[in-house]
This record gives C-alpha cells, structure tokens and sequence, in this order.
C-alpha cells in the first residue's frame, strides 16, 4: 500500500482520524480535509509526523461545490492526485422524531452528508479514471447501519442519508467499473465517537450496546481497518459491496 494517495474527508476526529491514522500507517500520504475543528486535524497530522508519515492538512466543507473544487485542487499541488478517496465527512443533529423537524434541517443534513460525497466522487473520477489518463483508483463511502435500521424517533433524517449514500455506491461501482475505479462502502454500528455528542446523547453506545450481540460497541480503528482493506489490492475484485460492522446487529 505504499506510495499511495488517500484524500479523507472530515478526517480530524473519530473514523475519519483513525483511519487517517492507519493509511498513512501502511505508507500512504494522507490528505487531511475538515471543516472546523483545526484543532483536531493537527493533532492528527502530528500524530502522522510523529510515526514519520506524510500529510497535508486541507479545510474545506465539501457540501460547498467552489469548496470541493478548491480541496483537489491543493491536493493536487500538495501531493498529487488521489489513489483513494474516503467520503466520511457527515454530520448529525439533535434526536428528533419526523413531526419535529424542519425543512432547514433536513436540507443541510442532506447536503452535508449526501451532496458532498457525490462532488467528492466526481472530482476523484476525474483524476482516477482511465477514461481521463488516470491509473484508476479506489472510493469508499462511510455509511451506516442506520441505512437499514431507519433510527425512528431519533435520526431518521440521518438514516435516509445513509441510504442516499448505499444507492450512490452501488450505482457508482457499476458506472465507473469499466474505469479501473472500484467503489465500496462500510456500514458502521454503534461506534464510539464524538458524533453521538452531536446528537445530544454522549453515552448513546453505552446505553444500547446490550442490544448488540458481541455485548460491545465498536471502536474507530475497527472500521478503519475494513477501509483500508477495500482500497487494498487484497480487495481487488470487490466492487458495489458493504462491509457491515454492527457487532451482528
């Protein structure tokens, strides 16, 4: 996996730091995209630098097109074009049934979660597909298995994004297949990271891992690994599929 590229977008806290972590890890030059937290995004890249890696640290909201375009564009100058792309940026708002939610809301979550990994997609196809001189690549999308679950009374805005984004990888895989791009997605389960903050419930893990059949949550590193083994060449005939980490449920 050495002398690679990944872009990892919201890449300064929970999966997104980790798995920034285990790429450059397996000798990859990682770049770094937040939107706000610059704070964390340095103690990443420290981190990195620390273990004698390479990355660079670009802030962008990649819900923004201009701002999209801008992020490969350093990119681009900073380290090169991508080999991988990592579409994990996403955000989540306050537990919520539907009758309580607002048009504004729903808007930006979408926008936040599903805008953003489709111009994200499309920049990385441009610079990856032998269509366009590329060598091919590989894109993964951070989903959830809220895709499946729904998450009533709670996130069911949340959830529909992450259905939004299982259709994209499946419909993408097959579009750029011909490409030398292969597209993939992991689902992760009740996962301790700061996004359950967000959320208004800090111990949102603690309170349901019960319900999940290994008695645990799972931890950041645990979805990184199965991101980095689909952008291996260990996953080389692996296209259009989810790796599920949900602990069975």
């Amino acid at each position: 996996m050495s002398n690679k590229i990944v872009l990892i977008t919201g890449a300064s806290r929970g999966i997104g730091a980790a798995t920034a972590r285990l790429f450059a890890a397996n000798g990859y030059a990682v770049g770094i995209n937040y939107r706000s937290r610059q704070d964390a995004a340095q103690a990443v890249q420290r981190d990195i630098e620390a273990q004698g890696g390479r990355c660079v640290l670009i802030q962008a909201d990649v819900s923004v097109e201009s701002e999209v375009i801008n992020l490969f564009r350093q990119l681009d100058e900073q380290l090169g074009a991508p080999d991988c792309l990592v579409n994990n940026a996403g955000i989540l708002h306050a537990q919520s049934k539907l009758e309580a939610m607002s048009a504004e809301r729903i808007n930006q979550l979408l926008s936040s979660n599903v805008t953003s990994a489709f111009i994200c997609a499309r920049e990385a196809i441009k610079r990856m597909s032998t269509a366009h001189g590329g060598s091919g690549g590989s894109i993964i999308n951070v989903s959830s298995m809220a895709a499946l679950k729904g998450s009533p009374n709670e996130y069911m805005d949340y959830a529909a994004s992450k259905g939004a984004i299982d259709s994209m990888t499946r419909g993408l895989a097959l579009e750029v297949a011909a490409y030398g791009i292969r597209v993939n997605a992991v689902r992760p389960g009740l996962i301790y990271t700061d996004i359950h903050a967000d959320g208004g419930e800090p111990g949102r893990v603690d309170r349901l891992k019960e319900k999940i059949p290994l008695r645990r949550g799972g931890q950041p590193e645990e979805v990184a690994e199965a991101i980095c083994w689909l952008a291996s060449e260990k996953s080389a005939f692996v296209t259009g599929s989810f790796i599920d980490l949900s602990g069975g449920l």
